[in-house]
């Protein structure tokens, strides 16, 4: 009687399907190196911090220009105080304290010297968390009380400000809970999120796409019709667009029905950056996916473009959370580029004007990448 089970013949086989897999270096890398190489990435970025930074935005009144002497009196003598300037005299100045706790760790905060309009950019981009000013020689919080950040800045603030060490005297500061649009977390995460369903629809939509028809022989038998090539390529670009205007409709929608999202700046803007966010990562998914057969490797290259973006880019928090040496480079990728733009537009009122740069910018991201790929593409 034969056994259910033949252990020399299953043997056999794993050895077989082994040797498959660990003959593809690309899959090794991409499955075994790339984490490894993520983890120390990330790991390098939010663990190598000695100081926690808050960033805090003190009012000057625009009127009179932006300095030191123009800050409110009981500030400034903080300031003159305790403080130093460690920037040029060009642009708004920021000053920075250092509280020490060597069990829980350094807090350091950089008061921004601005106007409020200015002062309310920077919130609404996550780049600061709470404001202060004045208001008949007392100190004044605006701040999001649903923002836990916020809040633990607060705590902080008063006893500093204050010259009290142990507990903030409430009956000299005033709090005045923030309720302009655009300053919740929400305000800040649903642009984002758009951005990155681009983002993961077109690469994983078109790349993976035509990655598997390579595989199973399909676009080898479609390259033998009368189909132009272009036209393949154009047909998905097209179909993709039209499905991520649903998808980032029905978010929006949902959004705009619990949370009451609305979009203060220019409709128009907002299609264009729409636009030019899904050429821009069609054609890197059209490249990403113009030579492999293999969808392991194809897996491995989307997951390259992909995860980097997502962690770097500014979707689920703010970028300057990272070290200052890399925002120069954070901001210049695809990704930072439709986030930052959609959000100005969301929360920031951004017309054509404002949103012409990264318009242009991931328009021509999309041609270079189309052009390339399409000229190196593989049909079979």
């Amino acid at each position: 009687m034969n056994s259910l089970i033949k252990s020399e013949q299953l043997i056999q086989l794993i050895s077989a399907h082994f040797k498959e897999l660990i003959r593809e270096p690309g899959v090794l890398f991409w499955g075994i190196a790339f984490p490894i190489l993520m983890s120390l990435g990330l790991g390098i970025a939010f663990t190598q911090k000695t100081d926690v930074v808050r960033n805090v935005a003190v009012i000057s009144l625009k009127d009179i220009g932006i300095g030191i002497e123009k800050i409110p009196p009981p500030l400034r003598d903080f300031f003159d105080q305790q403080c130093k300037k460690i920037n040029s005299d060009e642009g708004p100045g920021y000053f920075e304290y250092t509280i020490t706790d060597q069990k829980l760790g350094n807090s350091t905060f950089h008061f921004w010297i601005t106007d409020w309009d200015e002062a309310m950019v920077r919130l609404k981009r996550g780049n600061l968390s709470i404001i202060i000013d004045e208001l008949d020689g007392r100190i004044r919080f605006h701040f999001d009380p649903m923002n836990p950040d916020a809040q633990l800045t607060y705590l902080q603030l008063p006893a500093l400000l204050q010259g009290n060490t142990v507990h903030p005297d409430a009956g000299t500061a005033l709090v005045e809970p923030l309720t302009v649009s655009g300053t919740r977390y929400i305000d800040f995460l649903i642009p984002g999120l758009i951005a990155m369903g681009i983002m993961m629809s077109c690469l994983w939509g078109i790349s993976y796409g035509i990655i598997e028809k390579r595989t199973k022989k399909l676009l080898r038998r479609m390259v033998a019709t009368p189909m132009r090539k272009s036209h393949f390529l154009v047909a998905k670009i097209a179909v993709r667009m039209v499905m991520n205007f649903v998808e980032s409709a029905l978010l929006f929608l949902f959004a705009w029905l619990v949370f009451d999202i609305s979009i203060q700046g220019s409709i128009p803007a907002l299609i264009l950056i729409f636009i030019a966010g899904n050429f821009a990562f069609a054609g890197i998914s059209i490249f990403t996916s113009s030579r492999t057969a293999n969808t392991e490797i194809g897996n491995g290259l989307i997951n390259a473009v992909v995860l980097p973006m997502m962690v770097l880019s500014g979707i689920f928090f703010s970028y300057h959370n990272f070290p200052d040496w890399t925002i120069p480079f954070i901001q210049k990728l695809p990704l930072t580029m439709l986030a930052d733009a959609t959000r100005s537009v969301f929360i920031e009122g951004a017309g054509l004007t404002e949103v012409a740069v990264p318009i242009s910018i991931l328009t021509a991201i999309g041609l270079v990448f189309f052009a390339s790929g399409l000229k190196i593409f593989k049909w079979h």
